[in-house]
């Protein structure tokens, strides 16, 4: 077998009701292993931070393949729905950015073509590990991963040092540190929790060990109540409990302005933070540092929070040409350094030989020169990864972000949330006539 014949691929293409979600096999377009005859013009949908600038660096370097842009709305805030739409429509584009949570639901639903001709073995071995079983399902390569995003701790260094709090190794000290934070400030609190988005909590249960999902013999299995995802749950409902978390939407007028005024100190997200609060609090450049996500036990350990890779849908007449895009922007130092130097994007890139040319490309003056991507770095090596997706990922998420926008003293709370995730991710396999446990 090969390095990619992932953990998760072997499970899912060793069952047949399992596999049947994998609807996808054979999509359209040709399987020949060929390069573009150019010159071609290929469009690709995108909303990542620098994407115009990708494209237009690879406009002026090419001639044999063109690339029309489209920017549309993250992927939750209706990307994923245009996408979807434009595909059972036939007017997809050749390329689009897809997260890997929701690769497995694209290709279930039969909207990708397998481009492993094109994006062979020894492609893939230049890229990280996890991120390559996250786009390798039944035994087929469905997309070109451009990045990982290991969990990161962002804090106020200024107000950390003024409020004499140590930077928290452990979730204990996490929550001890949350407390003097609190005494400190009346106001302050030392991070966010995100009622609209359930993928932050999700890289916290994946990096304490919990298995969402799994493929075995004829059989998804669901389980959202082992007991790595119930101490998450218990623990973050104490924080909220107890105040010690803000509770605001990801990236909201409120989140910023709390960071702007210094009544959040802490920033739980991933390596793609960097570039995010550089964006939105230019201002508190210098004040701001980078640690590692707290840990149950003091050693490392991550989930991913996030991460993008490059799919073809199944109608596109320009396999090859996509690719080809596709793996300049994820696998070439002028394709990193393109996105990265416009300064709105601190990518980690799953290919391990450009990581130091992101490095490179990133202005961390903002973090007062801190070696970012060494501490990046460390993080995408501890990713845990016996993690995999199911693949009704949209459905799971909806049913928690439903509810998590509930969770109140008294009332629903973060465990009523994701009993609601199970409870639909069951419906919605069952209705696909699958075998469900759990």
């Amino acid at each position: 077998m090969t390095r990619t014949w992932s953990r998760t691929s072997r499970v899912i293409a060793g069952t047949a009701t399992a596999l049947a979600v994998l609807t996808a096999c054979g999509g359209g377009g040709d399987d020949t292993a060929s390069k573009p005859n150019g010159p071609v013009t290929i469009t690709f949908w995108g909303w990542a931070k620098g994407s115009k600038d990708v494209v237009d660096a690879f406009n002026a370097s090419h001639t044999d393949v063109q690339v029309k842009f489209e920017e549309i709305p993250s992927g939750t805030a209706g990307g994923y729905a245009k996408i979807s739409n434009a595909v059972k429509a036939g007017n997809a584009p050749d390329l689009v950015s897809i997260e890997y949570s929701s690769l497995p639901e694209f290709v279930s639903s039969g909207a990708l073509q397998d481009i492993g001709d094109q994006f062979t073995e020894a492609d893939r071995a230049k890229l990280l590990p996890q991120s390559v079983e996250l786009t390798t399902l039944g035994g087929k390569s469905w997309a070109v991963p451009f990045d990982a995003a290991p969990q990161a701790f962002f804090y106020r260094k200024d107000l950390f040092a003024k409020y004499q709090v140590k930077v928290p190794a452990t979730w204990d000290e996490f929550r001890k540190a949350a407390e003097q934070v609190k005494k400190a400030d009346a106001k302050a609190r030392i991070a966010t929790f995100f009622p609209d988005d359930p993928t932050t909590f999700e890289a916290m249960a994946w990096q304490a060990g919990a298995q969402w999902f799994k493929a075995e013999d004829d059989t998804w299995k669901v389980d959202t109540t082992d007991p790595a995802t119930t101490k998450v749950t218990a623990y973050w409902q104490g924080l909220l409990d107890a105040d010690l978390v803000h509770k605001d939407a990801s990236f909201s007028p409120e989140w910023v302005g709390s960071l702007k005024n210094g009544t959040t100190v802490g920033y739980l997200g991933a390596s793609w933070g960097a570039g995010v609060l550089k964006g939105n609090v230019p201002e508190l450049s210098g004040k701001w540092a980078v640690a590692p996500v707290p840990t149950w036990d003091g050693k490392p350990a991550s989930g991913m929070l996030g991460g993008t890779s490059f799919a073809v849908t199944k109608d596109s007449k320009q396999k090859a040409a996509a690719v080809a895009f596709a793996e300049w922007m994820s696998t070439t130092e002028e394709g990193v350094k393109a996105r990265i130097a416009s300064g709105t994007s601190s990518a980690f890139p799953a290919a391990a030989a450009l990581r130091p040319a992101a490095k490179k490309a990133f202005d961390a003056g903002y973090y007062g020169g801190q070696d970012i991507y060494a501490l990046f770095e460390a993080a995408g090596a501890s990713i845990n990864p016996d993690w995999s997706w199911g693949p009704t990922t949209g459905t799971t998420n909806t049913a928690i972000k439903d509810e998590f926008g509930k969770i109140a003293q008294g009332g629903p709370s973060i465990a009523d949330a994701v009993k609601a995730g199970h409870d639909a991710t069951v419906a919605e396999l069952t209705k696909r006539g699958l075998k469900v446990e759990g």
